[in-house]
């Protein structure tokens, strides 16, 4: 009787631990899944989809579910296994010599160890793993048995389950039912950069996207063309200047001043030539062609931007500084580009604005100081400067010469990577045109200790 009564009770543990694992599949799986994933999954119209994302959307008195029947079940287990287990330990604890005490009491510690690392593993470990490897099929496994016990309990769950929200809404938190399925353009850009380097996107595409995501996040004075590069006609020009200085720069569009760039008056384009007849191109000024366009601050957001140059004809933008002078042009072109990479046609210029040199890299003194890092792998440290060639200017605190050379700063924790070199190759009058970015291996103790010797 003894015997059969034990056996009965060993079945009943694994039973109450598979019982367990099932809860445990079922908390995991569910918070694991996507919303899309079920939404889509629950098209097809199979019953075991439909349950599963009923589930989904009810999450929070599915998982109370499931956290009650984890409950009942480890209790009962171990109510049942520790002195089913102590009965076939004491006999050989006896034999080698404990007393009768001692081995009651050993006994039960080996018995509790015993049943709880058994529970664990195969209870709570096992279908954990195997729910976040594969949600989508354990929550369909286990949807049904979770269902019909969560309806059984219904009234418990609900108890406790409001119990639950009533503390943390005292908390000043709302609770919700079910995960949210958005993602913030920062979580998604992680997700992006880890599926290209696990292969499952091509580089290509993830840098798209990437650059996609980071777009909203740059302002128009990061986007623009700034003021030293920006080739412009005055109001008293005529149309045979627009044509000409069209053709020598291969540019389309100019900013029209009454002065200098400051008293931009408007943009004029050099399809606008076309308008006029061949013999007034000499005698038709500029000013009665500008076009007005819009005036943005250099805070504005990429995504404001492209809004504000989407909706004007030209396509095209000034950006002012704080205070009020002109920094900048910016246009569609340039938003373009700042997604897609660089945009070239037959009239715009040869120059690249990062070439691999040797060792090191040639790089436009105009370029930001991000787009340095994600095509060099050199990483500045936050600072007043937004391009290579401010950094420069800050770090020899003076207009360079060309040739000057000078380390530059990487961020806290970044040393171990070596020393980053920076040679000024060419100047476009004050002006960094290019730099020479060369890395250097960092000095190590063993080198130091050669040169000692």
């Amino acid at each position: 009787m003894d015997i059969a009564l034990s056996i009965l009770a060993l079945t009943g543990f694994l039973a109450l631990t598979a019982g367990t694992a099932l809860f445990v599949a079922a908390e995991f799986s569910l918070t694991a899944l996507e919303r899309s994933t079920v939404d889509s999954h629950a098209r097809g119209g199979d019953r075991r989809a439909r349950q599963v994302q009923h589930a989904h959307r009810t999450l929070s008195f599915q998982l109370s579910g499931a956290q009650l029947g984890i409950t009942i079940t480890t209790l009962i287990t171990g109510y049942l296994s520790e002195p089913v287990l102590a009965r076939f330990i004491t006999p050989i604890l006896d034999a080698v010599g404990f007393s009768e005490s001692a081995a009651a009491a050993t006994s039960l510690v080996i018995a509790l160890v015993l049943a709880t690392s058994f529970s664990m593993v195969f209870g709570e470990l096992v279908p954990k793993n195997l729910a976040i490897a594969h949600p989508l099929p354990t929550a369909r496994a286990t949807a049904g048995m979770q269902a019909g016990f969560s309806l059984i309990f219904k009234w418990a769950i609900k108890g406790l389950n409001g119990t639950a929200n009533w503390l943390v809404r005292r908390l000043g938190i709302e609770p919700a039912e079910e995960l949210r399925s958005a993602r913030s353009p920062q979580e998604l850009g992680s997700l992006v950069r880890t599926s290209a380097q696990r292969g499952a996107i091509d580089k290509g595409t993830a840098l798209l996207v990437n650059r996609s995501l980071r777009f909203g996040e740059r302002t128009a004075e990061e986007l623009m063309t700034p003021r030293v590069k920006i080739e412009t006609l005055s109001t008293t020009d005529t149309v045979a200047d627009l044509i000409d200085t069209a053709a020598r720069t291969g540019f389309s569009r100019f900013p029209v001043v009454d002065g200098d760039l400051d008293d931009a008056v408007g943009v004029v384009h050099i399809k606008h030539a076309f308008a006029v007849p061949a013999g007034r191109r000499r005698t038709t000024r500029l000013s009665s062609l500008a076009q007005k366009v819009p005036v943005v601050p250099s805070s504005l957001d990429g995504d404001a931007l492209m809004e504000r140059i989407r909706s004007d004809g030209m396509q095209v933008a000034l950006v002012v500084d704080e205070y009020g002078g002109t920094a900048g042009v910016v246009t569609m072109e340039d938003l373009i580009e700042e997604i897609v990479g660089d945009v070239r046609d037959e009239h715009d210029e040869p120059e690249i604005d990062v070439q691999r040199i040797g060792d090191g890299w040639s790089c436009s003194g105009l370029l930001r100081v991000d787009e340095v890092s994600d095509t060099t792998g050199y990483t500045a440290p936050e600072g007043e400067y937004e391009t290579l060639g401010g950094l420069v200017l800050t770090e020899l605190g003076r207009i360079p010469d060309e040739g000057d050379t000078v380390e530059l700063p990487v961020p806290e924790g970044h040393h171990s990577g070596g020393r980053w070199v920076a040679t000024v190759t060419h100047m476009d009058g004050r002006r960094i045109d290019r730099v020479l970015l060369t890395p250097e291996p960092a000095d190590t103790g063993s080198d130091e200790e050669d040169d000692d010797e």
